[in-house]
């Protein structure tokens, strides 16, 4: 049976990081990063799990909205309708990764960190988290209480809770565990 994405958030994130590589190599899938407020934690969280490289080729920090146009492929239309932290800019941030690196799963996430940026309608603790491929993206917005380190911890969290949930459920459909 496939565990919840919130029974998996209360595992260590080296064990979040050991699970999701057991299952890429299961799977033979190989996941991709596209990161803004983590400033690359979720790739460095996957990537302390030895043999990770096995899976994980790429990542991508697109802490700037010039960086996210230019590597992920973020339309500048997008970002100006919708603002960096949107559901509609992870999602273009997550497809562009998995199209730049041939990835067949990624995460990406855009948020306000804080202690300072935030507004009325995205305040501090603000992050949205897309999970996807190239064509089919899922996002969803969490707001995370604490400072600065506790807003990143949180999502790095949730992000790799998501990428293995996931998994596993692929792994399901497949009748393999």
């Amino acid at each position: 049976m496939t565990p919840s994405v919130s029974s998996l958030k209360n595992l260590d994130l080296s064990l979040l990081a050991q699970r999701l590589g057991k299952l890429c190599q299961q799977l033979q899938v190989e996941v991709t990063t596209a990161e803004s407020c983590t400033g690359g934690g979720i790739a460095s969280a996957i990537t302390s799990a030895a043999g990770s490289s096995a899976y994980f080729t790429t990542g991508y920090v697109t802490y700037a909205n010039t960086a996210k146009t230019r590597l992920v492929g973020v339309s500048d239309a997008t970002l100006q309708a919708h603002g960096a932290v949107s559901e509609a800019v992870v999602k273009a941030m997550v497809a562009g990764a998995c199209q730049d690196s041939g990835a067949q799963l990624g995460v990406a996430v855009s948020g306000v960190a804080g202690p300072d940026g935030g507004s009325a309608e995205k305040p501090v603790g603000t992050v949205w988290l897309a999970w996807g491929n190239v064509n089919h993206q899922e996002a969803e917005c969490f707001y995370f209480p604490g400072d600065r380190q506790a807003v990143r911890e949180q999502a790095v969290r949730e992000a790799l809770a998501g990428l293995v949930a996931r998994l596993d459920a692929q792994a399901d459909g497949q009748g393999e565990k």
